[in-house]
């Protein structure tokens, strides 16, 4: 074909939190799923809204579909009083009684600082005087008889200010107002900011499915609690791409192909359940694929799956140097597959938050028309981004809102590029794929499973759900459980087989977020004995991992090269 048709560019946004809520009382552990809605999920749609030429491809773990929903119930619930918010940060925003013991104000503030300093809280005068006093409190406890309520209450309304969409702190009058007061706010203006919360959080799973009818948005998803689906079904697959890895004691996950196809099938119904829609692509979780894993996307009804460029490195004959941004076939897996451009994506995710925003779409666009140069063949290449649509913008000034908006613009306006979605540039150009003779498995990390399975803390976090897994299949055998406890012990399951807890553990990690993540997964570990009507062993009580690094991003990112991590 061509040369001088426009190249091809999806730009692919995953969204994912992992479970957080104790699934015995309901109550979040921690805040992320909530925080990211308001601020991310809300403004990654209102940059769409505002351009209706524009495209994207958005993921969404379905885990994280139904922790929306239980937030939109629970602060519904609230306001109508009918329940309460089990969630103790956001409900203290709008608690008359803040806690009064030392400890418990002390942790409140330690939890209002949770945002980036230099764009989140210094960004705002008043927020960075706030935060400036609640360190002081920190490093001198006993001046906190001085550290009275409304100071808690505006510490409060603050943090929560920070965390507001972009766009809508553009355009929401109510915002502003509070924005604009700056202190001493009464318990009716902080219920007046949980309004628009929650304002905010019912919108988020309204607006991408109105995208996604209208075209703009191609709406795929993971594996329900985003497992690392290559290594259920064979964990001695990590040694494909790390042949001296270092595996658990137990090398077979028992069940792990049952248990794949339904994170597959349990997700296919959340998400159909809440869009109305069938997704055609499938980002697995961390871009992990396997040849056995390609067959099963496809036998699940997938069209086509994604992964880090690496994987395909790896995955290429001797003598094959393919281009990167072709759609390739594995053996005899029926599903196309695109692989993600690992320097463009961490440009953005890394290098980008730093530079002035018309300077950095300016040579990112650079980039892609020199890549469009060398790619001839239009029917066949496609640039395909694919990086986390939550956690990098909070490094960028005012949610990236500038660097976001003059993308879209210039790749709407670029003649040498045009944005599509991965369902149709595979529908409308037709590419011939090129064949590989199997898949080498690994993630979009380093191409490996490294940052999963193979140190010593992440595998004795496989040993435990091994233990976990062998003991819900004999109490399942047994058939002691009733249909209700069967369903709950199942999905208690899944999400012990996430991903993200494997993820932290390991001591490059920051010491709190691991100490966090640590605690979270044995606790859910012990739900899921107790639902199964064991008691939970005794080295549940034993923490796995206790961090210490520093990583780039506090750790929620990665480089998708080990050189450049």
């Amino acid at each position: 074909m061509p040369s001088d048709k426009p190249m091809k560019v999806a730009l692919c946004w995953h969204m994912h939190q992992p479970e957080y809520r104790n699934m015995g009382t309901g109550t979040f552990q921690l805040p992320w799923t909530y925080l990211h809605a308001v601020k991310d999920y809300v403004d990654m749609a209102a940059h769409l809204e505002a351009l209706p030429r524009a495209r994207a491809v958005v993921n969404f773990a379905p885990i994280l579909l139904e922790q929306i929903e239980a937030y939109v119930a629970q602060v519904n619930a609230f306001f109508n009083g009918r329940g309460a918010i089990k969630d103790a940060l956001l409900a203290n925003l709008v608690e008359p009684a803040l806690p009064g013991d030392p400890d418990s104000r002390l942790e409140l503030m330690k939890r209002c600082l949770q945002a980036n300093r230099e764009h989140m809280i210094e960004r705002f005068a008043p927020y960075h005087r706030l935060a400036d006093l609640a360190q002081y409190y920190q490093a001198h406890p006993e001046s906190l008889i001085y550290a009275s309520n409304q100071f808690l209450a505006d510490l409060l309304v603050w943090y929560h200010l920070a965390w507001v969409a972009e766009s809508a702190r553009r355009q929401d009058p109510r915002v502003q107002a509070l924005q604009d007061k700056g202190y001493n706010y009464t318990i009716h203006e902080r219920r007046e900011l949980l309004h628009v919360l929650l304002e905010l959080m019912q919108s988020v799973i309204p607006r991408y499915r109105a995208l996604a009818r209208s075209g703009q948005v191609e709406l795929t998803m993971s594996p329900y609690a985003h497992p690392i689906v290559p290594l259920l079904l064979d964990m001695e697959s990590a040694r494909e791409a790390m042949p001296d890895a270092h595996l658990p004691i137990n090398t077979t996950y028992p069940g792990g192909e049952e248990r794949a196809r339904w994170h597959l099938q349990q997700g296919l119904a959340t998400f159909e359940r809440v869009f109305s829609t069938r997704p055609a692509g499938i980002w697995p979780s961390e871009g992990g694929v396997s040849q056995a894993a390609l067959e099963l996307f496809a036998e699940a009804g997938f069209t086509w799956a994604a992964s880090g460029a690496a994987v395909l490195n790896n995955s290429h004959q001797a003598e094959n140097h393919s281009c990167s941004h072709r759609v390739y076939r594995f053996g005899d897996a029926d599903i196309d597959c695109v692989f993600r451009d690992d320097g463009l994506s961490d440009l953005i995710g890394f290098t980008y938050s730093d530079w002035h925003s018309e300077d950095a779409v300016a040579n990112l666009t650079g980039h892609m028309e020199h890549i469009a140069e060398l790619c001839q063949d239009r029917d066949d290449c496609m640039i395909t981004i694919i990086l986390d649509g939550e956690n990098a913008w909070e490094y960028y000034p005012e949610n990236a809102w500038y660097f976001l908006d003059h993308l879209y613009r210039a790749l709407l306006d670029n003649p040498k590029l045009e944005l599509t979605t991965v369902a149709d540039f595979i529908s409308t150009s037709k590419p011939q794929p090129s064949h590989e003779e199997k898949l080498v498995a690994g993630s979009w990390v380093y191409g490996t499973f490294s940052t999963w399975i193979g140190a010593p803390e992440k595998n004795r976090a496989w040993d435990l759900l091994v233990d976990a897994k062998h003991c819900f299949d004999e109490v399942v055998a047994s058939g002691s459980l009733g249909q209700e406890q069967l369903r709950d012990a199942t999905r208690q399951l899944a999400i012990c087989e996430g991903s993200d807890w494997f993820w932290w553990f390991g001591d490059y990690n920051p010491g709190p977020t691991v100490s966090q993540f640590d605690q979270l997964y044995r606790m859910h570990l012990a739900h899921l004995y107790y639902l199964l009507g064991v008691e939970a062993p005794g080295n549940l009580s034993e923490v796995i991992s206790r961090g210490g690094g520093q990583p780039s991003r506090g750790g929620v990112m990665r480089h998708h090269d080990q050189d450049t991590a």
